[in-house]
């Protein structure tokens, strides 16, 4: 039995206890909540729970394996280190770390000591992300083309990223996990309406060495919240609308074929529309499958899927976002 320790009882706090408390090899003894008000929810809810105002008693609690950390991300690194430095296996929160070199340290003090370092990048254990990389390994969809996401809504501005560390980690996680080739560079522009720096609306472009493109739209001042992404491929594509409730993949039989006129100098492009296929997915929870992931990896000391040098690619892409928007969109090689 894998005795857990969870360090922020926040928005999505509840939902970690609730999914590690279901695991049939895990418990979750000890949450740590800084602020107090919320100590009777917890009591009431987790009677049987430990309950910390300070991280550190819970960190150094000799009966701990792992700690799951659900804190903002200027505040991961620091607690991440202390917990392997402890002994413990860790699950972090999206993004991994606010840096690059942040990332990379906790990786190697988690090889050293032989601990299990994860990422929870939820989506990548859903039923349509999983349906997603099997159509795509099977070559379904044919040549990748490219990947459209646009992940918008009105709020929650956050106050130490900007919008693409908040809502682009899910469908960098998506893109790195379904596509093989790594992205060589990003450009990225934004804008701050709020007058403190941080960007609320977001564009992001990532390159790659060949013909493949991926494309991020992200905003906190959306009038409507939309959560898709298209994926093209040169003889099917695909729609993923994670709000629509049931059939959330949609895979479209369409696709062109273009042929050369030297002597016209001129592009024939002819159209082909076919059928639309709804595959039927696993309607398991994703963070469920993120509960049993860590659990299971530190009892078969065995490699999770939503790993620490994922989470460490995910951050090299928002690492050259942040320079690109910077510098007015100018190409970052990553």
């Amino acid at each position: 039995m894998i005795k857990i320790g969870i360090i922020g009882f926040g928005y999505w706090g509840p939902n970690l206890v609730r999914n590690f408390s279901s695991q049939k090899e895990g418990n979750v003894i000890a949450i740590a909540e800084t602020r107090k008000e919320r100590h009777p929810s917890i009591s009431v809810n987790y009677s049987n729970t430990i309950i910390y105002s300070n991280t550190s008693e819970l960190i150094n609690n000799v009966d701990i394996d792992a700690v799951v950390i659900a804190t903002p991300v200027f505040s991961h690194y620091s607690l991440a280190k202390e917990a392997l430095l402890a002994g413990k296996h860790v699950l972090l929160e999206k993004p991994m770390t606010s840096s690059v070199d942040e990332s990379k340290e906790l990786i190697d003090i988690a090889k050293s000591k032989n601990l299990v370092l994860m990422v929870d990048h939820t989506f990548l254990y859903t039923g349509a992300v999983q349906k997603m990389k099997k159509l795509i390994d099977q070559k379904q969809l044919g040549k990748l083309q490219y990947f459209d996401s646009t992940r918008i809504n009105l709020g929650l501005f956050q106050p130490d990223v900007n919008v693409l560390w908040d809502l682009a980690p899910h469908d960098i996680s998506i893109l790195n996990y379904l596509v093989k080739n790594k992205p060589f560079s990003v450009n990225a522009t934004g804008v701050s309406h709020t007058n403190n720096g941080i960007e609320n609306v977001a564009y992001m472009t990532i390159n790659y060495e060949d013909d493949f493109i991926a494309h991020f739209n992200c905003s906190w001042t959306s009038p409507v919240k939309v959560r898709s992404t298209l994926i093209g491929g040169d003889d099917k594509m695909l729609v993923y609308n994670d709000l629509e409730p049931s059939e959330k993949i949609r895979i479209y039989d369409t696709g062109y074929n273009h042929t050369s006129d030297e002597e016209k100098n001129r592009i024939m492009v002819d159209y082909r529309t076919g059928d639309v296929f709804i595959p039927k997915l696993s309607s398991q929870e994703a963070l469920f499958g993120v509960a049993f992931d860590f659990i299971d990896s530190i009892i078969n000391s065995k490699e999770p899927l939503a790993n620490a040098e994922l989470g460490l690619e995910v951050v090299k892409v928002l690492e050259a976002s942040q320079k690109s928007i910077k510098n007015r969109g100018k190409e970052i090689i990553i």
